[in-house]
């Protein structure tokens, strides 16, 4: 498999959707420790909205259906979290405009503009214990592969080893923004739970391009 098309963001909507669900429970476990303790309920309800959103559509660029998830997920998912994503989304799907397929190179852009987006708006940075702590990683890793000609199995797979890599250096980050900026030094020692969703959205994201590059070998 060398690109996604817009039957694929459709359908890799459809398995979002499911590991947010499946996922919920940690959500909410490491946002009580640092947040609301609602994470996991915003995140399988913005996804699922989304998720449904997309299924009936017939567009065909990428650009335009990942701007369509952000929308629907910034009015479905009302949280600081909800809003970052969408505007990750909104801003990744800009990037893309009308293309029709994306291969590494199309995906290294969208995640670049998606996290690009997430720093303007939450007017934060790497290294400050939240979900760009696993997101640029990421979207480095596909330059990364863009650069060596990796195959968008392998970049995806480094993409998503790399937002988990981040995402366990949280851990020794204080807070620095939201609820975990109450806590400082005391959020030492517990994981960002925005990261955890940035390394959820990853490996679902390498897990569906594996999977169906194996379909069509």
């Amino acid at each position: 498999m060398d690109t996604l098309t817009a039957k694929d963001i459709r359908a890799l909507f459809k398995l979002w959707k499911r590991r947010m669900a499946e996922n919920r429970q940690w959500f909410l476990e490491l946002d009580s420790a640092l947040g609301d303790g609602d994470l996991g309920l915003t995140m399988t309800g913005g996804f699922a909205k989304a998720s449904e959103a997309l299924a009936p559509l017939e567009e065909s660029s990428i650009g335009k259906l990942m701007s369509k998830a952000g929308a629907v997920i910034a009015s479905s998912a009302p949280s600081t979290m909800g809003t970052l994503l969408a505007t990750g989304f909104m801003k990744g799907g800009k990037a893309l405009q009308d293309t029709p397929e994306a291969g590494v190179a199309e995906m290294a852009r969208f995640f670049t503009a998606f996290v690009d987006g997430m720093m303007a708006r939450g007017k934060a940075k790497p290294g400050e214990k939240t979900a760009l702590d696993s997101l640029w990683p990421a979207a480095e890793a596909l330059r990364q592969s863009a650069a060596s000609g990796d195959s968008l199995p392998q970049a995806l797979a480094r993409a998503a080893a790399a937002a988990a890599e981040g995402f366990e250096k949280t851990k020794d980050m204080p807070g620095v923004h939201g609820r975990a900026a109450y806590y400082q030094e005391g959020s030492l020692g517990k994981c960002d739970p925005g990261a955890a969703v940035g390394v959820v959205l990853m490996r679902a994201l390498a897990e569906y391009v594996a999977e169906t590059a194996e379909v069509d070998t």
